[in-house]
């Protein structure tokens, strides 16, 4: 048998950096966000041998251990590995081995959430194998349990609730751990509009996210008042952009990706860089309103907007920089699982 199961990355337009404690904590933070075509892939198998293995497809990563309910973490492949343990604690199961393999379409460290979504798809796989039943928000609380708690791993908490859920939503985030998700019901021909307008483009360097939110969440306990207004306007960012997609007002969505980017360059230092800011002087200049740069910042994936046909002169000029254009589309579905027999 074969236990397969898929989650969306995401590209987050608006509150980027509020739903990470201690910020949304102490003030609650809001993140507008939208799942694409491009997906962290699991397949677990079973096979003749007793042993575990654990195969990293795009990162052309392999171990083998012997059957055992906890593997050990020590920075290869951790998260499956996460997963696995954290099953085994809860769901305790037994096999006489089995394979488990992953695939993500974009680079870790890229900016689309794709350590978390594989977490989530990862989680999937297992779920679809043992059949216990969590819904969506227990899918997502329990994905970040794992990748915060288990695995210590900073960030925040929109990846999970994101590839669990799929679409546009509207999330809200509050103490103790407490997300509402509102999915958003935008009509067709404005998202048509959107996808058709903005232009996703990957730097070709990755970066290390958890630096730059560790320092971003010293600045909201050190009460860095610059930071944390910048964070105060972000989520107002977030109702403009909601109020925006709504109202069918698409040619704005430029200019309040933008009032956000110059707002979460304030959150901390290395958000941007030399190189990211000539990338955006030079599509601003060919035509694009307004964009920002995916994730935490400091390279990965940006996204510019681009009214009316600008975005052919936008992708000209991004051809000259040294990056790639990811052809991508919306997602309405978020996590998906199945069972085939092999």
């Amino acid at each position: 048998m074969l236990f397969r199961s898929k989650a969306p990355l995401r590209i987050g337009l608006a509150g980027g950096g509020t739903d990470v404690s201690p910020y949304s904590d102490e003030f609650g933070g809001i993140i507008l966000n939208v799942t694409l075509s491009l997906y962290a892939h699991t397949t677990i198998e079973f096979i003749d041998e007793p042993k575990i293995i654990i195969e990293s497809i795009d990162k052309k990563e392999t171990q083998s251990f012997e059957l055992t309910t906890t593997l050990p973490i020590d920075g290869t492949l951790d998260l499956v590995k996460g997963v696995y343990n954290r099953i085994q604690k809860d769901y305790p199961f037994t096999v006489s081995g089995f394979k488990i393999s992953t695939k993500v379409d974009a680079p870790a460290g890229s900016g689309l959430g794709t350590s978390s979504t594989l977490v989530v798809s990862i989680l999937g796989a297992f779920k679809e194998m043992l059949k216990f039943k969590l819904n969506e928000y227990e899918v997502a609380h329990y994905a970040y349990e794992i990748e915060r708690t288990d695995l210590a791993l900073a960030g925040g908490k929109q990846d999970q609730y994101a590839a669990t859920f799929g679409g546009f939503n509207f999330m809200e985030f509050s103490a103790n751990d407490k997300v509402i998700v509102n999915p958003l019901r935008i009509r067709q021909d404005y998202i048509n509009e959107l996808e058709n307008n903005l232009v996703l483009y990957f730097t070709s360097s990755t970066r290390e996210s958890a630096t730059i939110i560790k320092e971003q969440q010293k600045n909201v306990l050190e009460k860095n008042v610059k930071s944390i207004e910048a964070m105060h306007h972000l989520k107002d960012q977030a109702k403009r952009m909601k109020e925006a997609l709504l109202m069918g007002q698409i040619d704005t969505i430029g200019e309040i990706l933008d009032y956000g980017f110059q707002q979460k360059k304030d959150m901390a230092s290395n958000i941007s860089n030399d190189a990211i800011e000539k990338i955006y002087h030079a599509v601003k200049k060919a035509g694009a309103t307004g964009g920002k740069i995916s994730g935490a910042g400091g390279g990965g994936f940006m996204i510019f907007y681009c009214p009316k046909n600008t975005k052919h002169k936008v992708i000209e000029t991004l051809e000259t920089l040294g990056g790639t254009i990811k052809q991508y589309s919306f997602t309405k579905h978020g996590l998906t699982t199945w069972t085939i027999s092999n």
